[in-house]
């Protein structure tokens, strides 16, 4: 019977588009519907030349990536399955020829809808014609699919800030998304710029923004199309598939977890008493394909669409601060190469202490640095490095800054739908899941696909990281040396304080003389 058909058999012979393929989570998408349904048809993807690479170069780039070793290894001819089309979700009908979309009319069944801009920052007009606008052009595309079984449509489970529980439902938006399309398509970026804190409204960015405004067109084509949302949270890297730790971007937590490594991150505004509201990448792809599974063979169609949150924070309950030890833990056992300073950085939920500490260990180093850069004739980029550093950082605290609470009865669910083997190679259970190894192998993860360092170096990796240890202290304590010679200077009392230590004293730096220096001599 069809609602006994399993995840494989459902996807058995059938062809698939997928969006956003070339991103995170559509790679981890692609190899492992290759790899856990060999029996597959072909999977399109939308792609576009990049970078002076065409859409064949890219393909072939992307299958040379650690993500597919084990397919290269064990299913070498799968490959052949991938067909990549080339398209831009940003124009009508992805600026396909007549021709292509009737081959995907007359093949594909099954629609990931994966593409977005993932830059939070990024602005109005960027997000919306991407996400929003991107996601129209698409449910267009699945209404001329004559044989599509379901439509997932990947969304965020941030997207309702406004509310303090975001359960698995659709809330409508004070705007109509046609509006909204329509004026980023009219007005100017002055204009538009002007205009978004008024739209935004409770939404922290226009990613969220624009997210949401998406999930109001996809519930809108309900209707008629079998569409169904998927909402994961922060998204890190895989828990064991297709290798342990695989991610290839910096976005989210695993950035700072690196760029604190390399000591260029050393305050973030974060409380650490906040549970981390996190997904594995691999978990979540395993959810999504179960999803479009379950909901392809649903026997009768429900009143309201199906939507998934996607987490595991209450699966395996951590918090921010554990998240933070637990990568210093690990960082100092086996440090990145190289840190630009001793990785000894911080969090807190005090907004001046987090100033202070940005302008102290964040901007002063950097403009020193640039400076030595200067002197030296070399390209300066430390001060560049840091504003992006902290644009990035203002973004992601909004959501490290208050409590979020996601319902996941219907995520929580497929675990038990899945049968017999299923249930391990379709796992979305992470009850039992070693949290600590799971940060630690992030931590490689990041340091073998995003920094490409070689891990059998580890130990000069360790003697530098010593060095900057010492380094760090005697910095410090110079420092403090020179804050109380300031003080002794300007204050009799503090001078006449010190003065009864003088036998170590005078022999300090900047406050021996300070405090021992003749008054007349000070003028």
């Amino acid at each position: 019977m069809k609602a006994e058909m399993s995840v494989r058999d459902f996807y058995k012979g059938k062809s698939i588009l997928v969006t956003g393929g070339t991103g995170l989570m559509g790679k981890v998408l692609i190899e492992k519907l290759l790899y856990a349904v060999p029996e597959i048809g072909n999977i399109y993807i939308l792609m576009r030349p990049k970078r002076g690479k065409s859409v064949t170069q890219r393909m072939e780039e992307m299958q040379r990536k650690p993500l597919f070793d084990r397919l290269r290894n064990k299913r070498p001819s799968s490959f052949n399955k991938l067909k990549p089309i080339q398209g831009d979700i940003l124009f009508d009908n992805f600026g396909l020829s007549e021709t292509d979309i009737a081959l995907l009319s007359d093949d594909v069944r099954v629609v990931f809808h994966f593409a977005a801009t993932l830059r939070l920052e990024a602005p109005l007009k960027d997000n919306v014609n991407m996400n929003t606008s991107g996601t129209q052009r698409t449910l267009n595309i699945a209404k001329r699919l004559r044989n599509l079984e379901v439509f997932i449509h990947l969304s965020t489970a941030f997207c309702y800030p406004d509310y303090k529980v975001l359960e698995e439902k659709v809330h409508a938006p004070t705007v109509r998304p046609s509006d909204v399309m329509r004026l980023v398509e009219w007005l100017d970026d002055k204009q538009i710029a002007q205009l978004t804190p008024s739209l935004l409204e409770s939404h922290p960015n226009c990613y969220t923004y624009s997210k949401r405004l998406a999930e109001s067109l996809v519930n809108d084509a309900y209707p008629t199309l079998p569409v169904v949302i998927a909402r994961p949270s922060i998204v890190c890297p895989s828990l064991a598939e297709p290798v342990c730790g695989w991610v290839d971007n910096l976005n989210g937590p695993i950035g700072v977890m690196l760029g604190a490594g390399k000591g260029v991150i050393r305050t973030m505004l974060c409380d650490g008493n906040l549970q981390a509201q996190v997904i594995p990448v691999d978990t979540a792809i395993n959810a999504i394909i179960a999803i479009g599974q379950i909901e392809g063979t649903r026997k009768e169609k429900a009143d309201v669409i199906p939507v998934y949150n996607i987490n595991s924070g209450h699966q395996k309950p951590t918090t921010w601060g554990e998240v933070l030890d637990i990568a210093k833990d690990y960082g100092r056992k086996y440090p990145l190469a190289w840190p630009l300073w001793y990785p000894n950085g911080g969090i807190t939920t005090n907004v001046i202490a987090h100033e202070l500490r940005r302008v102290f260990y964040h901007l002063l180093p950097a403009y020193c640095i640039d400076f030595l850069l200067f002197l030296t004739g070399q390209k300066r980029f430390m001060v560049r490095v840091q504003e992006r550093i902290s644009q990035g950082l203002q973004v992601l605290q909004y959501f490290t800054m208050r409590p979020w609470s996601f319902p996941c009865p219907n995520f929580d669910s497929i675990q038990s739908k899945l049968k017999g083997e299923e249930k391990v190679i379709f796992n979305t259970d992470l009850t039992d899941i070693d949290k600590t190894q799971y940060m630690y192998n992030c931590v490689e993860g990041g340091r073998i696909y995003c920094f490409r360092e070689d891990p059998n170096k580890i130990h000069l990796n360790r003697l530098y990281h010593n060095f900057l240890y010492v380094l760090d202290w005697i910095v410090k304590i110079l420092f403090l040396l020179f804050i109380l010679s300031l003080l002794a200077t300007m204050f009799e009392p503090v001078r006449e304080l010190f003065s009864y230590a003088k036998p170590v004293v005078k022999h300090l730096p900047f406050l021996g003389k300070a405090v021992f220096t003749p008054s007349s001599s000070r003028g």
